[in-house]
């Protein structure tokens, strides 16, 4: 037989996925895979239910409803004073992975650099590879994530055409500075780079913490992507409805990408997110707060039972160090541990490097109901307890 794509032949399951299989397997709560355990607000939810009763159900236009674009636009400018024309500079996906492999599929051409800020989410290396790009990974470390000025500086060459940026990010937490993104602005001017940047959570942010879209600095409009999610905003994460801002010149290649992977995406679904982008500014607020509170309550809980909880100022994850709690030698081995003998998954924090990982770190989600954290706290405590006595 002949051999297949060898970009994705022997990659493995997404460990996302795979945390999730062995969650359903054991009868565990699932804290690895980053959707929430409701569905998001019902006035959205019934108004795609009404659009699909009432039609039209047929193709909508390629680049997306014009009432979604203009959406998009007006949250462009309502939150971040961004002056974005809806029928030039906003292309709809189907999820904000389309998005990605849309921009990468446009605009990287074989042999191009494309510069890498690890731990990534997983999907960028495939489809960066995939566009033949050639992977520069920089890395922030932990447990305060910054940003290597000098290790930036140096990744980026006369052969760099892009920087796929996630901010704020996955897994890390971490909402970049001013400075950080003055800084990438700064290169991606001098090196004649576009900027591809994954904002999914950009409403996910906490402790007076605001977003900033690297499209706001100076020199950056015509260079950048900014890509959205539905999913996360109203969390509906299986709705797949993601949204690209950018410049025409960019995003008519980008389309180009689009209209040959997904062409369009489901147009009750884009009614619907069209309502929810321009719900009132308490919707917005009271998402932050209610994932703050969350997020301090499954921060305290595993402090108390021994992890070294790290600082999260968005997105839905802790990152915690979990040296000295006797779970295995490395981050597998401990979300294998956890999930077959506490009933709890997490996901290690490896899985989101290429090579040469840190392995003291594991991920858990806390966008779950009171109760589920709750439950998750209770079975880790009686598996550390049980776990140390037995050791004494």
């Amino acid at each position: 037989m002949k051999p297949t794509n060898p970009v994705f032949t022997g990659i493995n399951t997404t460990v996302f996925e795979t945390m999730s299989r062995l969650a359903m397997a054991h009868g565990a709560v699932n804290l690895g895979q980053g959707f929430p355990d409701v569905d998001g607000p019902e006035d959205i939810r019934q108004v795609a239910a009404d659009a699909l009763m009432e039609g039209p159900n047929q193709y909508p236009p390629m680049l997306g409803l014009p009432d979604l674009r203009a959406a998009v636009a007006e949250a462009n400018k309502r939150f971040y004073g961004l002056d974005i024309d809806p029928n030039r500079n906003v292309l709809i996906t189907s999820g904000a992975t389309e998005a990605l492999a849309d921009s990468l599929f446009a605009l990287v051409e074989p042999g191009d650099e494309v510069v890498l800020i690890e731990p990534l989410y997983d999907c960028y290396l495939p489809l960066v590879k995939q566009a033949g790009g050639v992977p520069v990974t920089v890395r922030v470390t932990p447990p305060d994530w910054q940003l290597d000025e000098a290790a930036l500086r140096a990744a980026f060459s006369s052969k760099t055409k892009a920087i796929l940026l996630n901010n704020p990010m996955n897994p890390t937490a971490k909402v970049f500075s001013d400075a950080e993104l003055g800084l990438i602005a700064e290169l991606c001017r001098a090196h004649d780079a576009y900027a591809i940047c994954d904002e999914v959570y950009e409403h996910l942010v906490f402790d007076g913490h605001r977003h900033t879209p690297l499209m706001a600095f100076e020199g950056m409009r015509e260079r950048t992507l900014r890509i959205g999610s539905a999913g996360k905003t109203f969390s509906l994460t299986g709705w797949k409805v993601g949204y690209i801002t950018g410049p025409e010149t960019m995003l008519d290649a980008v389309s180009k990408a689009h209209q040959w992977v997904t062409f369009t995406t489901p147009p009750n679904l884009q009614k619907a997110v069209a309502y929810g982008l321009r719900k009132e500014d308490a919707y917005y607020a009271g998402l932050a707060d209610e994932l703050m509170q969350k997020r301090d309550r499954m921060a305290a809980g595993l402090q108390a039972l021994g992890f070294n909880v790290l600082p999260c100022s968005a997105t839905y994850f802790l990152t915690c160090g979990i040296d000295g709690l006797g779970l295995g030698a490395t981050d597998v081995e401990a979300c294998e541990t956890l999930v077959r003998d506490a009933g709890v998954a997490a996901v290690p924090v490896s899985a989101f490097y290429g090579s040469d990982a840190p392995t003291g770190y594991v991920r858990f989600c806390f966008c779950k109901r009171n109760e589920v954290i709750d439950e998750a706290l209770t079975r880790l405590g009686a598996f550390l307890t049980a776990a140390h006595a037995e050791s004494a």
